[in-house]
């Protein structure tokens, strides 16, 4: 997916990886106290604990926001209107990549990985601090988003359904694209952690039947997931959507983290039914309290009732899916609650 310099500043959600008040654990040593059911300073959004370096892959993407017509890395038409809050493919039927998915292979041509400048990602990896953060990169547009935006969402769900050898073989061009970008990036840089994007839901169901999803998209997932843990990395899956169907694939995949839990799947639910095996980092209902004429403590109760409900179960981290509210004062409250209720739960609820 294309990303905007805006939205590479966004990655650093924390506006800095100092400790708050009080506490003694760096912000990476305090996620791994949490992710270890260690008893920590404060609890948080595990994204604070990450510093991003933008690699040239990200970087080939970054679009402005102007709403104007880009063409990506992979030659799909993205637009960025003015006021919204991200980036989407267009979806012309005259700019599409795949227009017939039987001729997809005449169609398709896979970005290159050779001879890119590294430099921006290496000198952004050494500023690092390691002790205090996790250096991330970020792999936007995983399988099946990129195969969406390749010939279009509605053509690719009906492709999905009729034509799965040939989405088999376009997930498994794909799929050697990401695995080819871990081994990139793992030589270049070292990353701690991929923060790897791939919605497979909205908010009320997932888009793809689940034996459709685990027969096309959760072994090339896997496949992943095992390439960032040979080379070093925590594999984080951004799916912000419904995807309590796929809560034990995840566990089965070797997910580390899941970011991007909406409130609309039972969060309770899933980490019974993964017996903790699935760390997960959400909860908050982002849209609820991103609103106009709210009121302050509406914003802190919302906070407070995603702490109070998830953080019991151990392995969690609240916060909201995209990592902020757009509104500047919604996300001034939003942010100060954060702390100020992390703190004092870590207090009232020591693990012994």
């Amino acid at each position: 997916m294309a990303r905007t310099a805006d939205d590479i500043e966004l990655l650093h959600m924390s506006k800095g990886n100092k400790t708050i008040e009080g506490a003694t654990h760096t912000k990476r040593e305090n996620a791994l106290a949490i992710l270890a059911r260690k008893q920590p300073d404060y609890y948080f959004d595990f994204m604070d604990s990450l510093e991003f370096a933008p690699d040239p892959i990200f970087l080939q993407d970054v679009i402005a926001q102007d709403g104007q017509k880009y063409l990506d890395s992979w030659g799909t038409e993205f637009v960025w209107p003015v006021g919204a809050p991200g980036q989407h493919p267009t979806a012309r039927p005259d700019a599409l990549v795949i227009k017939d998915i039987e001729e997809w292979e005449t169609s398709l041509t896979v970005p290159t990985l050779e001879n890119l400048d590294w430099s921006i990602a290496k000198a952004a990896a050494a500023a690092v601090d390691r002790n205090a953060s996790f250096l991330a990169c970020f792999s936007a547009g995983g399988l099946f988003e990129r195969s969406h935006h390749l010939m279009s969402f509605e053509e690719a769900l009906v492709n999905y359904m009729l034509y799965q050898d040939e989405m088999a073989e376009i997930l498994r061009v794909i799929a050697d694209f990401k695995l080819a970008y871990i081994e990139a990036v793992a030589k270049e840089f070292k990353p701690d952690v991929i923060f790897y994007q791939d919605d497979w839901g909205s908010k009320t169901n997932v888009f793809l039947p689940p034996e459709i999803w685990r027969k096309l998209i959760k072994p090339l997932t896997q496949e992943l997931v095992e390439a960032a843990h040979a080379a070093g990395m925590l594999f984080v899956l951004h799916c912000d959507c419904f995807a309590q169907p796929f809560a034990e694939d995840m566990v089965e995949m070797g997910v580390d983290i899941w970011q991007g839990v909406i409130p609309q799947n039972d969060i309770v639910a899933i980490q019974e039914i993964t017996q903790g095996e699935l760390p997960m980092i959400g909860g908050v209902d982002g849209p609820k309290i991103d609103i106009e004429n709210i009121s302050e403590e509406a914003i802190r109760a919302e906070v407070r009732r995603a702490f109070d409900e998830y953080c019991p179960a151990g392995r969690f981290f609240p916060g909201i899916a995209n990592g902020r509210c757009f509104r500047e004062w919604n996300d001034a409250i939003f942010r100060d609650e954060m702390a100020l209720y992390g703190r004092q739960w870590a207090l009232e609820h020591p693990i012994l």
